[in-house]
């Protein structure tokens, strides 16, 4: 459980408290309630079941109103620790059987004398239950906890400010960790709680902010803002920059002019133009003299990245190169309009003797294989955890000269409310594109129930016959094939939900009997890389109606002619996830449009896809987002 000392199993808190700390007279149990009573074992003994092959352990147990039975079962241990005369305080469920009412497998606890209620530590009290493994119970917990809390309750270092408690009203470190496992009252667990969940949050902000500060004595090449290169690249693109874009691209190209690294996350809605914003930057450095690492999260994105990049840069005779972590040719754009494959090898060396100007790859970049002459700048999408470390792996410095850390630039298109980003990226600057290009129009989105899949089957026809796209996206590849998680026809699987549409037998349902006249494909993760990008490539060049696809194309796809997103199974995505699958539509000028498929009846299934329809913006559905399923595990 990753517990190793005695500071850890103190603070492996309970994750909830059951309530035995009202012991009743016997006389006073009610059937189907769990109750805590205090009595004398009048008899106890074993005796086995044969039809169900089971030892029975039963008890007799009597206070000053009267006696019950007690039943615990497959536990015959129990009459070697409990023993007749025993005064034992009991608490578990009240049940019924033709001999009359007994309490059932009860939690027990062996007291010597009824004065001593106070000291009880598994019944007649708030009773914590821990997160459990096998072989180590919470009843074990407790029994150790206890006297090793006892011993070191009063040696715990404080770490919170002597002020902050007092302001915040905290419970001391001593008092608060004795009521997180064996509270007085609920009030006063709820508070020991508040108090190490703000130590916590207090020690990640710290830590966040040491960071920040390490980072700030490192050195980072200082590239000087090139104003006439960043009107003439603007004055090429073939559509305006928005007010947001302007001001995103001012605050990065400043912060590249310091000497100490940039380390900044641009956040920006589906098709807001993060990219265009890099590519500015990029351009400076490049022609500052320096080079340009860019990574992206798959091979699918970082193709696209690379022909966005050679097209946006076509004019300014950069030398770009893509490099993945599994082929053997790469392919490289020498110059304006000369693309050429080169062996990795070769590929490598160019870029250590600085020959290419910027480099677009997957992970493959970070492999120690690659090294740059003089990397100043990373651009990362969707990977905001990418330290110094990493950064200093990506540069080396040249003989004699001083050790340069390349400025970061991390986008991310997954809109994280601003107070939790300050909080999770708080050593990373934030810019924020809260502006979509002029001329987008609205993505139609709607959750369509059962009884309506026939008509989107109809307007799929439709909008295919004008020759737009359609996208199905499905939760899982293949059906499950246990019987549990499979359940028979029309059956819930184990989450309660009708069995998740698989995009194997959704492909084929479609193909063959829904659209036989259209043409359909498939796309899932544990296809060859080839045969993903030739499927990608063809549904690009319009010869795919309709793509079944996991959520493999979550991320960064970008296909002009596709007017509908179809999404099976909506109620197991996300709303981030959502969000993301609708922005691979609408990227055109056609009217688009985004079905929500769902068989579940769940209020709060309702509530969130609701949110999806009403909202465009990413930022208030993230934090909207917040609002319905809470932060989440930090």
């Amino acid at each position: 459980m990753g517990i190793k000392t005695v500071e850890d199993l103190l603070r492996h808190f309970p994750y909830r408290y059951e309530d035995f700390s009202d012991i009743i007279p016997i006389t006073k149990v009610k059937l189907n309630e769990t109750c805590c009573i205090l009595g004398k074992i009048l008899e106890i003994k074993n005796s086995r079941t044969w039809k169900r092959r089971m030892i029975l352990t039963q008890a007799i147990v009597q206070d000053k109103t009267g006696a019950i039975k007690v039943v615990w079962f497959n536990q015959p241990y129990l009459t070697k620790t409990l023993k007749q005369g025993d005064m034992v305080c009991l608490a578990g469920k009240v049940n019924l059987r033709e001999g009359g009412i007994f309490l059932s497998s009860p939690i027990y606890e062996k007291i010597l004398s009824t004065n001593e209620q106070e000291e009880l530590t598994h019944t007649g009290r708030l009773v914590p239950v821990y997160p459990e493994t096998e072989g180590l119970s919470s009843r074990w917990f407790r029994y150790i906890l206890k006297p090793l809390l006892l011993e070191f309750k009063n040696k715990i270092p404080e770490i919170l400010p002597r002020k902050i408690i007092k302001t915040e009203n905290f419970l001391p470190i001593s008092r608060a960790i004795w009521q997180v496992h064996f509270p007085d009252s609920i009030s006063q667990a709820e508070k020991a709680r508040a108090r190490f969940s703000f130590e916590e949050l207090f020690l990640i902000e710290l830590s966040v902010l040491k960071e920040r500060l390490r980072l700030n004595k490192e050195k980072a090449p200082a590239i000087p803002l090139n104003v006439e290169l960043t009107k003439e690249f603007v004055s090429s693109l073939p559509f305006k920059l928005t007010d947001a874009q302007k001001k995103c691209t001012w605050q990065i190209l400043k912060n590249l002019e310091s000497p100490a690294p940039m380390s900044r996350l641009l956040e920006g809605d589906v098709g807001s133009g993060k990219t265009v914003v890099g590519v500015i930057a990029a351009l400076n450095v490049v022609k500052a003299g320096f080079q340009v690492a860019f990574m992206a999260p798959t091979e699918i994105l970082a193709k696209q990245h690379f022909q966005e990049v050679i097209k946006l840069l076509k004019p300014f005779k950069v030398k770009i190169a893509f490099l993945t972590g599994k082929e053997d040719k790469i392919v490289a754009q020498k110059l304006e309009n000369e693309i050429l494959e080169i062996s990795r090898q070769k590929l490598l060396d160019k870029a250590r003797k600085g020959e290419i100007d910027v480099l677009i790859g997957t992970h493959a970049l970070i492999q120690d294989k690659v090294r740059f002459k003089n990397l100043a700048l990373c651009i990362i999408d969707e990977q905001h955890r990418f330290g110094i470390e990493q950064r200093a792996k990506l540069s080396t410095a040249r003989a004699g000269e001083e050790k340069l850390i390349p400025h970061l630039l991390s986008m991310t298109a997954t809109p994280i409310p601003r107070t939790l980003a300050l909080t999770i990226y708080g050593d990373l600057d934030l810019s924020i594109l809260d502006e979509m290009p002029k001329g987008r129009k609205k993505i139609i989105t709607k959750v369509i129930p059962p009884e309506d899949r026939d008509k989107a089957y109809d307007f799929i026809k439709e909008q295919v016959k004008l020759g737009n796209q359609v996208f199905v996206i499905c939760p899982r590849i293949e059906a499950g094939n246990n019987q549990a998680e499979k359940g028979k026809k029309g059956e819930k699987d184990i989450l309660g939900w009708a069995e998740a549409k698989a995009v194997k037998e959704e492909y084929e349902k479609l193909r063959k009997e829904i659209f036989p006249d259209l043409k359909v494909a498939m796309l899932h993760g544990r296809m060859k890389t080839k045969e993903k990008e030739k499927i990608m490539k063809d549904f690009k060049n319009k010869k795919i109606d309709i793509l079944v696809s996991t959520s493999v194309v979550e991320v960064g796809i970008d296909i002009q002619g596709a007017t509908v997103m179809m999404i099976e199974g909506a109620e197991r995505f996300g709303l981030a996830q959502l969000y993301q699958f609708r922005g691979r539509v609408g990227r055109g000028n056609v009217q688009s449009y985004c079905f929500l498929f769902t068989d579940s009846p769940a209020r709060k299934t309702r509530q969130r896809l609701e949110a999806i329809v009403k909202t465009e913006n990413g930022f208030e559905l993230a934090q909207k987002d917040l609002e319905i399923r809470g932060p989440g595990s930090l």
